[in-house]
C-alpha cells in the first residue's frame, strides 16, 4: 500500500469513528444551536460576495465538485450571489486545471462549464454586483418560482446539453416546495454526482428556531429528503460527508446517484 493510499485509509476509519461518536455529535448540535443564535452562517464571503453558508459546507462542496467536475451546477436560491460565484470560481479551476494539461489556454469568453442559479426574487443590488463580478461569465440567471412548469422547462433545456450535472437546493425550505424541487430536478444529477439539499438540519432543531418562517421540525428540507427517498432508489445519501463534517447545516443532505 503506497503511502497515499494508506493516508486515505486512516482517514475513512477515522472519519467512521468520528460518526459513531455520539458524544462528538451531540456537542455539534449543541454549538450549531448556540451559533445559529448569532446568525453564525450570515457571517462569510466568497470571493467578496455574502455566502451564507458554514465554511465546513463549502469545503465539502469544492471536494465535491472537484470529483465530479461537473459541466453544469444547478442551484435554487441566490441570495447575495457568493453560492453562484463559489460554483464558478470551482468550475473556473476544473477547466484551468484540465487546459494546462493539455497545454492549451482558457477563452474566459466561452467557458465550458457553468453555474445556472434560480431565484424567486433576485433583487436589483445583488443582481448588479454578480453582473459586475469577474466569474460573471460563467453565471446564468433565471428569475422565478423553482417549482414553476416555465423555469422547469428551461432549466431542463440547458442541462439537456450538458454531460455531467449536479443540483444544489437552497430556495424554500418547507417540506412541500423541497420535494417539488427534488421532483424537478434531482432527476437531472448524472449518475456519480450528487444532488445537495441545503438546511435539512432544521429537522434536528428546536421547535421555536424559526418563529417568522413558514418551515420548521416536521415540515423542511430533511423531510422532503426522507419522502423523496421512499421511491428513488437511483440515490442513497453520502453519510461520510455528515461523518467527517459533523458541523453542517446539510445532514442527510448529500445524496449521491449512483444509478
Amino acid at each position: 500500500m503506497s503511502a497515499h493510499d494508506k493516508f486515505n485509509e486512516d482517514c475513512r476509519n477515522e472519519i467512521a469513528g468520528m460518526g459513531a461518536d455520539q458524544v462528538l455529535r451531540a456537542v455539534g448540535r449543541d454549538w450549531m444551536d448556540r451559533a445559529n443564535s448569532h446568525k453564525y452562517s450570515y457571517h462569510f464571503e466568497w470571493l467578496g460576495r455574502p455566502i451564507i453558508q458554514y465554511p465546513q459546507d463549502v469545503v465539502a462542496f469544492q471536494e465535491i465538485v472537484w470529483n465530479v467536475k461537473p459541466d453544469l451546477i444547478i442551484e435554487t436560491g441566490i441570495a447575495h450571489g457568493g453560492s453562484l460565484i463559489l460554483s464558478a470560481s470551482l468550475l473556473a479551476m476544473i477547466d484551468y486545471c484540465e487546459a494546462a494539461e493539455r497545454g492549451q489556454s482558457l477563452d474566459p469568453a466561452h467557458p465550458k462549464r457553468t453555474v445556472l442559479g434560480i431565484d424567486i426574487d433576485i433583487r436589483a443590488h445583488n443582481r448588479a454586483a454578480i453582473d459586475a463580478h469577474p466569474m460573471r461569465s460563467r453565471i446564468e440567471m433565471i428569475e422565478g418560482s423553482s417549482v414553476a412548469p416555465a423555469i422547469v422547462a428551461q432549466v431542463r433545456a440547458a442541462a439537456s446539453k450538458r454531460t455531467r450535472v449536479l443540483v444544489a437546493l437552497d430556495s424554500n425550505h418547507t417540506h412541500a416546495h423541497v420535494l417539488e424541487e427534488l421532483n424537478c430536478y434531482a432527476p437531472l444529477v448524472s449518475v456519480g454526482s450528487y444532488c445537495i439539499v441545503y438546511d435539512t438540519v432544521i429537522e434536528d432543531m428546536p421547535e421555536d428556531a424559526f418563529p417568522d418562517r413558514p418551515w420548521g421540525k416536521g415540515d423542511n428540507p430533511k423531510t422532503a429528503v426522507w419522502d423523496y427517498l421512499k421511491t428513488h432508489p437511483e440515490f442513497t445519501i453520502d453519510h461520510a460527508v455528515h461523518d467527517k463534517l459533523q458541523l453542517t447545516v446539510a445532514p442527510d443532505g448529500f445524496l449521491k446517484r449512483v444509478r
